[in-house]
């Protein structure tokens, strides 16, 4: 199946999706008042699709695995700061825990998706040689 649209993929729908729960939960009163935590965490979270869209519109396999790279670490970065938005009191074991499991979800799947282009790349050059 040859997907035409980032907007098919299914890493940039759920890394949406995140960004989405991101915002929602930076809104509430206590956390909408520690701005640099907040307007961090939303960067970070924004940066998951928003790379995934930017490299899957170079049309460049190398340049998308490049962006993916990029994507996954800033889910790491997302869940590095909602551990410590909960230790600060911003976020409910509820939302950690929910929002943690589509962070790890992501990072597998952008993560498999990687490695399914570095095959797609070693399996080209092998041919072109």
């Amino acid at each position: 199946m040859k997907i035409n649209r980032f907007e098919d993929l299914e890493i940039w729908k759920l890394g949406m999706e995140i960004s989405l729960d991101i915002y929602k939960i930076t809104s509430y009163k206590s956390f909408s008042k520690d701005f640099g935590l907040r307007d961090q965490i939303r960067r970070a979270a924004v940066s998951i699709s928003s790379n995934i869209a930017e490299g899957f519109e170079i049309n460049n396999n190398n340049d998308l695995i490049r962006y993916l790279k990029v994507s996954k670490g800033s889910t790491g970065e997302v869940r590095s700061q909602l551990l410590l938005s909960s230790k600060l009191g911003y976020v409910s074991e509820k939302q950690l825990k929910e929002i943690e499991e589509k962070l790890f979800r992501l990072s597998s799947q952008i993560g498999k998706f990687i490695s399914y282009l570095l095959g797609k790349r070693k399996d080209k050059e092998f041919l072109l040689r």
